[in-house]
């Protein structure tokens, strides 16, 4: 499945309301919706300029409603899904897969990594997916700006 436009996204991201996702290191199981708008917000905190990150943390769970009861492929279809149209980048934090000779990318999964583990603990209001509608619109613009030059 590839998403077309950021209406798509949201009703998948939407979707996810419900969905337990339950950790790889045991522990209780979390909202995926609400563990999402958290690790999002999370790394808006820690890197305000660096949507595509904040993004990647966001779209991270598509995969287990793209691919339920597959944990091993989740997050390859997730970044399959949202790569034409949010971008290269995004994908690939989404993957959790460094690009060969892109500098500072181990760090950015390193703080995916972490925000995705203190969101599953953390409580506080994360606001809502309607906040992250704008930024998600201005990713997919971007994108599609770029994939119409080359």
């Amino acid at each position: 499945m590839e998403l077309r436009s950021v209406e798509e996204l949201m009703d998948l991201l939407y979707a996810c309301r419900g969905a337990r996702d339950v950790p790889v290191s045991g522990g209780a199981p979390v909202d995926a919706y609400d563990h999402a708008l958290r690790t999002a917000a999370l790394l808006r905190r820690q890197r305000p300029a660096d949507k595509e990150l904040q993004v990647a943390g966001l779209v991270r769970p598509l995969g287990r409603l793209l691919r339920p009861g597959e944990p091993a492929t989740r997050a390859d279809r997730a970044a399959d899904a949202v790569r034409a149209l949010l971008g290269e980048r995004v994908a690939g934090l989404v993957r959790r897969r460094t690009r060969p000779g892109r500098q500072g990318e181990e760090d950015d999964l390193l703080a995916l990594r972490t925000a995705d583990e203190e969101a599953r603990t953390a409580c506080f209001d994360a606001g809502v997916l309607e906040d992250w509608r704008t930024v998600l619109e201005l990713l997919a613009a971007r994108n599609s700006r770029l994939g119409a030059v080359e």
